[in-house]
């Protein structure tokens, strides 16, 4: 397989395939459970071998019970999958692994991608520890916070005026032109297999059983669609006994795409103008969407929408009960998660996992206006105390 991402023959996208017979037997979790406490320890299930060289260590992240949070939500076997403490605080670090290893094999000497933040910090980062030279585009406006947390690894960041469905267009007519290693588009077979690790590591914690319904966030619906894929995959070679996973999807209300056409009972996902705070999700022509609704009609899942106000109130709701600063994904989340369970959807006792695939430093601007202001004293006892007095009453 070589750095092609379109079928020559009906110009649809090319897809990595194993041979899962063939990694049935028990050697192969032994060979997953002796591996390094990476998303490495899968790479049977992978379409690149390892290449240390390129490795940040991402992967394997902690999956939390979380009875705080469903208590407030009525549901009695929730965890959460925390990605956000992966290497640059995101589960972009899974996929840019392998597109970067990848990379490496087929000679490419400049790294790139279109981006609304995460995948370019992921991008910059690897190819600093790479010694590579990167490149990466995102849209003008998004978070100060994701400009600052690629520029500091050296690439070269380009802001592109215009929404993420421009910048990416722009990104594939590049790629024609240059011989350059745009993970998310002439690498994106090998690169969009990351996001199976998610399901592979959660059976694993899980010891080895998948989850009853998952709620995972919707950008271009490759997400979704693959961690269907991680569970059916390890179904597959007889590390888990069946994958029924009802695969539920999360987009916020302004820009739903995905949502809408599962809502109207359609196949057909129009382009809209993303018009939300979560940006890491604001992607209006989502590629892999008709993967990701295949998957939700599938599995007997939902895709469901939270409004901007939600989002924020989605976020403040996973930091009070579980002590996690989510990005805006994770509100989209946290708030689809509730309306599932309020609607029965999710039920009470239902094994349930919640992915929160990014940290809520980058996105600080969400919150503003919306959390309570600091109490400013004297330093003097008597000051504290009045103080805490009045906030008591």
């Amino acid at each position: 397989m070589g750095p092609a991402y379109v079928c020559e023959i009906c110009l649809g996208p090319l897809e990595a395939v194993y041979d899962l017979e063939a990694l049935r037997g028990p050697e192969l979790r032994a060979r997953i459970e002796a591996g390094p406490r990476t998303f490495w320890r899968y790479a049977d299930l992978l379409p690149v071998a390892h290449d240390p060289t390129v490795d940040l260590a991402a992967g394997f992240t902690p999956l939390l019970p979380a009875p705080r949070l469903g208590e407030a939500l009525g549901l009695r076997r929730l965890y959460l999958k925390n990605d956000a403490v992966n290497p640059t605080w995101s589960f972009k670090d899974r996929s840019v692994g392998i597109g970067m290893a990848a990379a490496r094999r087929f000679g490419f000497e400049v790294l790139a991608c279109a981006s609304t933040g995460n995948l370019a910090n992921s991008v910059a980062a690897h190819a600093a520890h790479a010694g590579m030279r990167a490149c990466v585009f995102v849209p003008a406006g998004i978070e100060r916070g994701k400009i600052v947390a690629s520029a500091v690894y050296g690439p070269t960041v380009v802001e592109v005026d215009g929404d993420y469905d421009a910048v990416n267009r722009l990104c594939a007519q590049i790629g024609e032109e240059h011989n350059w290693a745009f993970l998310n588009v002439n690498l994106r077979p090998f690169y969009g297999e990351g996001g199976k690790t998610l399901a592979f590591e959660v059976a694993e914690q899980l010891g080895w059983r998948a989850p009853d319904a998952v709620v995972v966030p919707i950008a271009s619906g490759n997400l979704l669609g693959k961690i269907h894929r991680g569970f059916q995959e390890l179904a597959g070679v007889g590390l888990i006994s069946e994958a029924r996973t009802r695969m539920h999807g999360a987009q916020p209300k302004g820009c739903s795409p995905v949502a809408t056409a599962f809502q109207e009972g359609t196949d057909r996902i129009r382009p809209v103008r993303p018009a939300t705070i979560a940006h890491s999700l604001a992607i209006g022509a989502p590629a892999d969407g008709r993967y990701a609704l295949a998957a939700a009609r599938a599995t007997g899942g939902r895709i469901e929408t939270a409004a901007e106000e939600e989002i924020v109130e989605g976020i403040d709701l996973l930091a009070r009960t579980e002590g996690i600063f989510t990005e805006a994904a994770g509100g989209v989340t946290v708030t689809v998660l509730q309306a599932l369970a309020r609607s029965g959807a999710i039920g009470p006792d239902d094994l349930t996992v919640a992915y929160i695939t990014g940290m809520g430093l980058k996105t600080q601007e969400a919150l503003d206006g919306a959390l309570p202001a600091t109490v400013r004293i004297a330093p003097t006892l008597r000051a504290f105390e009045e103080a805490m007095l009045a906030a008591a009453t």
